[in-house]
């Protein structure tokens, strides 16, 4: 009788890594973020279009190394005085100067041509559209017996239409910073102003107000305390309404008057300021028509460090978003009503990248006996010394439920902000109802627990699928070469979860536990587990996305041969962790330079010392 003839064990060997390899482009193909379909703003407009309400000041950038001589002699040759745009704005040599509006063109025509000159443009004055100021108080007393407990939630629609009764179960936040540029918060008692009482107990960081050009910025308008309450309102603690992520820091940056106006340059200095000072999420519920170059190259400044800035697209009803909604590196949001149709006054067009609920305050949709308008705590209109529950409308309130949404997602450790934007689009969902068009929808509806799935399980199970591939590939070519010198169990692979992905589907069949103390870490993988133990601000440490853990875990396990297999799965769980985030940017390596690739490169090195060690341990 003939033998079978059996496949040759390095042949198998061979196929399991051919295997790895698929695996590892296939994620690549996958996860690799969207092309950014935006075009770059017209850097050079006519003086008169962008600076209409501004004839008298110019913005000047001027190189980073630029030295007091050279500016000096600027302000000679052209016969201006440069002042330094607010106390923050020294570092990106961010100046203001008045001059003759007959002069103006002139200037700025000599301006750029000085190599040390990196933008010269008009400043701006950016104003919130009045639309966004029609307000109404909800009924009082308001009761609502489910979850959260926050008494008016009754009347939060918008928070149902994200899917946040599902969300809350799921995340909070986990301490992400997020910074809302806008007239100011509700955050302190000063002056006339004082501390909301639905926003009493939010952490509020590093505040400043470029209005002023000082450190209290408080909320003498209305507007900016409305769109942090969407953001990061106080939860199911009995009071008035609940907000989208009830665990994050807010840092207060305000950039608009009392009036509703501020100016170009100051925003531009507090999107700077914002990404120097650590936030991981921009809101900006402003904008205007004109695009600026100033403007454009702050966004860049906030993407390239790791902020996802989240844009109101406008409120003026024509089919193109506003400026900064239309820069590259902005997120685009465009407003819903009840029913799911985009609104009346919400911009559309090709730029819209998703869409959330902004508020119609023209309708009652849904018959609760109040208008169909964002209810949030804030203070009444133009008067700090008052709060209460009003109902704004606007795609002002559509950008921050994709702030809050952008900060979950952040908060499960998704920090690279092209994908994050991709999460919040690949989970939008599409309207159940109303006819669903790309440039009036974006991507869709953005969609709260499904972002957060994403974010926790989606990558969880890829990170586990490579561990187990990896694993097969490890104790594949341990018993060719020199035999296995342990015995390979379920304990293996228990390993291999724990390293590589913990426990990620546990979301999934009990959401429940999710918020539960030490749970956050047990869904995730061993490196992550620096997300639990050093915020979000500290993930992508150095030391733990290494080969360090496994080689500890290996130097005081080794010499028990009960404990080398399981810690052999660890070692390998933790390469297919390093490799997954070396193929998948979701992140930057902490204490590792980023230019030339090098922390794809730590990465990919670390994942492959793993390897070594758990080679190490499985042999004889």
């Amino acid at each position: 009788m003939e033998e079978e003839k059996a496949t040759p064990p390095g042949a198998a060997n061979r196929l399991l890594w051919v295997l790895v390899i698929v695996a590892i482009a296939a994620l690549w193909w996958y996860f690799r973020g969207r092309a950014d379909g935006k075009v770059a703003a017209q850097e050079v407009l006519s003086a008169d279009a962008i600076a209409a309400e501004m004839p008298d000041e110019i913005i000047v950038d001027l190189a980073d190394d630029v030295t007091p001589d050279q500016i000096a002699a600027i302000e000679q040759a052209e016969g201006i005085e440069l002042t330094l745009d607010s106390d923050q704005a020294k570092s990106a040599e961010l100046f203001i100067a008045k001059v003759d509006p007959a002069r103006r063109d002139a200037i700025l025509a000599d301006l750029v041509k000085n190599p040390l000159v990196e933008i010269a443009e008009p400043d701006a004055k950016i104003e919130l559209s009045a639309i966004e100021q029609e307000e109404i108080r909800s009924p009082l007393p308001a009761t609502w017996a489910g979850f959260p407990n926050d008494p008016q939630y009754k009347f939060q629609w918008h928070m149902d239409q994200i899917g946040m009764p599902a969300a809350w179960k799921l995340a909070d936040g986990n301490g992400v910073t997020v910074a809302v540029l806008d007239t100011g918060v509700g955050f302190e008692n000063y002056a006339n102003m004082h501390v909301l009482p639905d926003l009493d107990g939010v952490t509020f960081v590093d505040p400043y107000n470029f209005v002023s050009n000082n450190a209290h910025a408080g909320d003498d308008h209305g507007h900016g305390s409305h769109v942090t309450g969407t953001i990061a309102q106080m939860t199911n603690n009995g009071i008035g309404v609940s907000g989208i992520a009830r665990n994050v820091k807010i840092m207060p940056l305000k950039v608009l008057s009392a009036g509703g106006s501020g100016s170009t340059a100051g925003i531009a200095d507090a999107i700077r300021f914002a990404a120097d000072k650590g936030a991981k999420v921009i809101n900006m519920s402003l904008g205007g028509p004109f695009p600026s170059g100033e403007l454009k190259k702050a966004v860049k400044y906030a993407h390239d460090k790791g902020v996802i800035v989240i844009c109101a697209a406008g409120n003026d009803g024509r089919g193109k978003v506003g400026y900064p909604a239309g820069y590259p590196g902005a997120v685009a949001i465009s407003a819903t009503q009840y029913d799911e149709n985009t609104t009346f006054y919400s911009n559309y067009g090709k730029d819209i990248d998703i869409a959330a609920p902004g508020g119609n305050m023209r309708e009652d949709q849904n018959g609760d006996g109040m208008m169909d308008g964002v209810l949030q705590n804030t203070i009444v209109i133009g008067n700090p010394k008052e709060d209460g529950y009003f109902g704004f409308m606007g795609t002002s309130m559509a950008a921050p439920h994709a702030a809050g949404v952008a900060a979950l997602v952040v908060g499960e450790g998704v920090t690279d902000p092209d994908m994050v934007q991709k999460i919040l689009q690949d989970t939008a969902r599409k309207p159940a109802k109303q006819k669903y068009t790309t440039d009036k929808y974006g991507a869709g509806i953005i969609d709260a627990p499904a972002a957060i799935l994403k974010a926790r399980a989606e990558t969880g199970g890829f990170q586990l699928g490579l561990g187990v591939l990896m694993a097969g590939a490890i104790a594949a070519s341990a018993r060719r070469k020199r035999g296995l010198g342990v015995k390979l169990g379920p304990s293996y692979l228990v390993g291999v979860l724990f390293g590589a992905s913990g426990l990620f589907f546990l979301p999934y069949i009990a959401p429940s536990f999710s918020s539960l103390p030490g749970i956050h870490a047990l869904t995730h993988g061993l490196p992550s587990w620096d997300l639990s133990l050093l915020g979000v601000s500290g993930h992508g440490n150095a030391l733990f996305f290494s080969a360090l853990i496994p080689l500890a875990l290996l130097a005081v396990g080794y010499s028990s041969p009960r404990l080398r297999a399981p810690l052999a799965g660890v070692a390998i769980g933790v390469a297919a962790h390093l490799a997954f985030f070396a193929v998948v940017p979701m992140m930057s390596i902490h204490y590792v330079p980023h230019a030339f690739g090098l922390g794809t490169i730590w990465l990919a090195v670390n994942a492959v010392l793993s390897l070594g060690l758990a080679r190490l341990a499985l042999r004889r």
